[in-house]
């Protein structure tokens, strides 16, 4: 693999000392139908929850539900923001999203490995009620801070 060049290994360690723990960043949004055409084209995920509405109306959930990834992406948006290469993540789901659910996700890092140069971070997801629908933890390292302060 060839070697980076000085000025990227200076971004790095730039990107790196600009975060600290118990920093926190938030993204909001809003699901639609299309988003959940698109995440279940895209990725195959035709799981009835998603997609059959008579399956869906058996169901406990009444109504199309989010894909659980699809939940989860919210932090790769607060990741592209700080250039964020995750090497690990993970998620816990307490509750469903439906379509018309608006989501925030507040990331908060919780470890700075000064040795490795990695950071842990945690996620909460929260719908329009102020109820958890999703915990999810996280660690890898920034290459570039591109949010504004």
């Amino acid at each position: 693999m060839p070697e980076a060049t000085p000025e990227f290994k200076q971004q790095i360690r730039t990107a790196f000392d600009s975060i600290h723990v118990g920093q926190t960043f938030t993204f909001r949004r809003t699901f639609t139908v299309g988003d959940v055409a698109l995440f279940c084209g895209v990725t195959g995920d035709y799981n009835p929850y998603h997609i059959d509405e008579a399956f869906i109306q058996s169901s406990w959930f009444g109504r199309p539900i989010i894909p659980g990834l699809l939940t989860a992406s919210m932090i790769t948006h607060i990741g592209g923001m700080i250039g964020f290469l995750a090497t690990e993540m993970h998620f816990h789901y307490v509750g469903p999203v439906y379509i018309g659910d608006t989501i925030t996700c507040t990331v908060t890092f919780t470890e700075k490995d000064e040795e490795k140069r990695l950071f842990h971070a945690t996620a909460s997801s929260m719908n329009q009620g102020g109820v958890e629908v999703l915990r999810s933890g996280f660690s890898g390292f920034p290459a570039q801070v591109r949010l504004a302060r």
